[in-house]
């Protein structure tokens, strides 16, 4: 299987002076998801933590309820890229030949080739009340996940998706040149084995769009904690989703955007985000 890193030669200038080196950046690869024999996907993102990547993203697009529906899993290396393939049961093939459709996706895009601007921006579920978290838990779960980006500490280009507990840390970390793509093959880690979410919260390094909030709600996950600021749209579909949305994390505090309900001290006012000072 192909290495997610690559080492490139390069010639730097710093300084008014030219020198050689070289440096370690991110492979990107063609992934193929397949169903049945036909291709419902093609995406751009690194290639490990595949078949996690395979189980994630069928779930949040619904394609299955439970990793268990998926009957056979083959990764396949072709000379341009790698095929997913995945053997779904005779009546779930069936809803497969009725919206299958062909991405040809940049890069962590998680729209593209969506034909319909209501399958781009469906309800997500409702996610369950969970347990509540106090800010000092928010903060140290964030804090813990830049010493575990692997990738991330030699390229210094993929984004990281995790999920963290109170009572075991990190659960599961995932990396991607795609941050969609992270956060699918977090999905599918926790589905494979068998982690239920509600008791948890999924880390983020990157900005919050729409899609990984609906992302999150397949997972189950009541909180999500990122670094970058949310989106309008983001923040409306989380707020609809029961989500509490935690962001802008540094390491003097973050901002809750919906449902602060959920954050031991946060006080429910008028304004639309809460500040939190660790």
């Amino acid at each position: 299987m192909r290495e997610p890193v690559y080492q490139a030669n390069r010639k730097v200038w710093r300084n008014g002076v030219f020198s050689d080196g070289a440096r370690l950046i991110p492979e990107e690869t063609p992934l193929a998801l397949t169903y049945n024999g036909g291709t419902y996907a093609v995406m751009m993102g690194s290639p490990e933590d595949l078949g996690d990547f395979a189980v994630g993203f069928s779930l949040s697009e619904g394609i299955v309820q439970s990793a268990d529906e998926i009957e056979t899993l083959d990764i396949v290396e072709l000379d341009e890229g790698i095929e997913l393939r995945m053997w779904l049961r005779p009546d779930k093939a069936a809803q497969i030949a009725q919206r299958r459709r062909n991405i040809a996706g940049p890069t962590g895009c998680g729209l593209c080739g969506i034909d319909s601007i209501a399958e781009a921006v469906r309800p997500a579920a409702v996610v369950p009340a969970g347990r509540v978290f106090s800010p000092r838990e928010i903060m140290t779960a964030v804090a813990a996940v830049a010493p575990l980006q692997e990738i991330n500490h030699q390229t210094r280009a993929v984004h990281a998706a995790a999920f963290w507990t109170a009572a075991r840390g990190i659960v599961g970390l995932r990396e991607d040149v795609g941050r969609h793509n992270a956060l699918d093959k977090l999905a599918g880690a926790l589905a494979r084995d068998k982690v239920v979410a509600g008791d948890g919260m999924v880390l983020l390094t990157s900005r919050v769009s729409v899609e990984m909030v609906q992302k999150t709600a397949a997972i189950g996950a009541p909180l999500i904690a990122a670094v970058s600021a949310p989106t309008a749209l983001a923040v409306r579909m989380a707020d609809a989703a029961g989500i509490t949305l935690a962001a802008i994390a540094r390491a003097d505090g973050f901002e809750i955007f919906t449902h602060p309900e959920r954050v031991t001290g946060a006080v429910a006012g008028k304004e639309s985000a809460y500040v939190v000072v660790a």
